[in-house]
């Protein structure tokens, strides 16, 4: 349009520059957040219990009050109590979860494959691990759908700074969940959504 002229070749061709300048972007981008982790700023989003330092781009600090609900919720776990218990007792104690409305056993518990979850946090003991996972579109829905990516793929960095728990404390959590996780041989799993 800006040529005066309109042909499929130069809308073609425009669709194509348009679609690699995208690209090259994107990848411009994960560039730039892979040197912010390998210098132990946040590469984006918000982590419960911690909060953006003004005029720090990067930097995080610890908000006590929910540093305190996380060490609790890691305490708990570790002294026998199911995610779904935590969840309940943070909810009849009205402290605010990190997003929605209420607390999940899901919020809590998370999934070890993704590392998501505050008991897979590493964060909370000291350790920023990033690139766990990719966002892609669903060609049917057009909506973003995380995948896992290999572990070889993620970049850590130690933020010791930013630790709330103890490793101690944390390596307990992840051995009782990797117990928790066993299958007793007579037990079958049930099927997840979308397996049936």
């Amino acid at each position: 349009v800006h040529e005066g002229v309109v042909n499929t070749v130069l809308v073609g061709l425009r669709g194509l520059v348009g679609q690699l300048y995208r690209e090259d972007n994107a990848h411009k981008v994960r560039r730039g957040q892979a040197g912010r982790v390998g210098k132990g700023l946040n590469a984006g989003g918000l982590t419960y219990g911690y909060e953006p330092v003004a005029g720090d781009p990067g930097k995080r600090s610890i908000v006590e009050a929910e540093a305190e609900v996380v060490r609790r919720i890691f305490r708990d776990y570790v002294d026998g109590r199911t995610p779904r218990d935590i969840a309940h007792d943070l909810n009849a104690e009205r402290i605010t979860p990190p997003r929605g409305r209420a607390w999940n056993a899901s919020t809590i518990n998370g999934n070890m494959q993704r590392g998501n979850g505050i008991l897979n946090n590493e964060l909370y003991a000291g350790r920023l691990v990033w690139n766990k996972v990719r966002m892609v579109k669903d060609p049917d829905t057009g909506k973003r759908i995380s995948r896992p990516n290999a572990e070889t793929d993620w970049q850590a960095t130690d933020v010791p700074d930013l630790a709330i728990v103890s490793r101690e404390l944390f390596e307990a959590v992840q051995n009782r969940k990797k117990a928790r996780s066993v299958t007793h041989p007579n037990q079958q799993r049930r099927p997840r959504r979308g397996e049936r």
